[in-house]
């Protein structure tokens, strides 16, 4: 089945199935990250190929960084690997194609250790909690914010003039992730909110007006379906920091952004993974999102979610990456099937992981969820 032999992507459709306006005649599928080595792997086997790694096109950034000199969005020998990023996702029969806006790879405090995954990339690395880089007034001031994000023009041209027709991008940036995860760290991060909040809202804010002019640049782009807002607010039982906080710093930014995006012709979706229900009435009525995106069973499933909000806003993804993970063929099937059935019917929804295809899922638990939407069809 795989590749598939005549793609048609259709972002346009895609699109009017998420906002209600259209009477789904078949899946649409959307993932906000397939790790590389599953794209590889699949890759090469389905086609001989492979996809380029990016180790030392990298570390030619980190490079660039260190020495006080520009980091463009896109070098030379990047292109090679967008070129079979995008015919691995045709193939695969996506409509879009979610890209990152780019980020120099500044010096940040990590955890290493064994990848132990099926398809290891050999370490794995985590953000250290404790403290990033940015604690301080001093440390603030001194942190090149503007130069750690290059502008995405030149990748943004290149993918403009090799997607497939009917293909489009969603761009996708992050704000509280970012100021938790690696400029502040978390544990300094919650503490500053009680022993020195103007800080903290300066480096929101800071952060916050770099975002909103990435978007601005992107959405001027044709090939630009849409932005994706990506931070995990929550963990398993609510929201990381007060519900008030929330709206006091990130909910006025992705409220822009939302605007930005709509005012332009453009969809606005949100990533988050945890518990977000403290705060999801926010999301939908006060910024306005057109999608959500990452569900775990144990918190609610896409066809509750579906259930509650469907009518409102479109579930994006749902295959919870725990079964996707896990399950035997034949049980994740009935599984997939069970989504489709409850998700499908009214619109509103795109088949896909419930958070990212990671290189601990099986590939061919991958390709079971992609062939179980390649099969259904709509009741009569």
């Amino acid at each position: 089945m795989f590749p598939l032999k005549n793609p048609s992507p259709d972002f346009e459709t895609f699109r009017e199935v998420l906002v209600d306006r259209k009477e789904p005649e078949r899946v649409h599928f959307i993932e906000i990250g397939i790790d590389d080595e599953v794209m590889t792997f699949l890759s090469e086997r389905m086609t001989g190929e492979t996809i380029p790694s990016l180790s030392r096109t990298s570390e030619e950034k980190a490079r660039l960084f260190r020495e006080g000199k520009e980091v463009p969005s896109l070098l030379e020998e990047e292109k090679p690997y967008w070129k079979s990023v995008i015919d691995f996702y045709y193939r695969m029969g996506y409509d879009c194609l979610i890209v990152w806006f780019p980020l120099a790879l500044f010096s940040t405090k990590s955890r290493i250790a064994d990848d132990t995954a099926t398809l290891s990339r050999g370490k794995r690395s985590w953000v250290e909690e404790k403290e990033g880089v940015v604690t301080s007034w001093e440390t603030f001031e001194d942190f090149p914010f503007e130069r750690i994000s290059p502008k995405p023009n030149d990748l943004l041209s290149f993918l403009e003039e090799n997607l497939p027709d009917g293909m489009k991008i969603i761009f996708g940036g992050a704000l509280y992730d970012l100021v938790g995860q690696r400029f502040m760290g978390w544990e300094c991060m919650f503490r500053s909110l009680f022993v020195e909040p103007d800080l903290v809202k300066a480096i929101f804010d800071k952060w916050g007006q770099i975002v909103q002019e990435r978007y601005k640049e992107a959405i001027s782009y044709k090939c630009v379906g849409a932005t994706l807002q990506s931070d995990d607010l929550a963990y398993k039982k609510g929201t990381m920091v007060s519900p008030d906080t929330l709206r006091r710093l990130v909910f006025p930014w992705f409220k822009k952004y939302a605007a930005l995006a709509h005012n332009n012709g453009k969809l606005f979706l949100c990533h988050s993974c945890g518990n977000v229900y403290q705060v999801m009435e926010d999301l939908i009525r006060d910024v306005k999102i057109d999608g959500f995106h990452s569900f775990q069973d144990v918190i609610v499933p896409t066809w509750d979610f579906k259930k509650r909000y469907g009518d409102r806003v479109a579930a994006l993804g749902g295959v919870d990456v725990d079964k996707l993970a896990r399950y035997d063929q034949n049980s994740l099937r009935r599984y997939v099937r069970k989504i489709l059935r409850n998700c499908m019917p009214g619109g509103r929804y795109a088949l896909g992981s419930g958070n990212t295809v990671t290189n601990f899922v099986p590939p061919e638990n991958y390709l079971i969820m992609l062939e179980e939407g390649l099969r259904w069809r709509p009741r009569k």
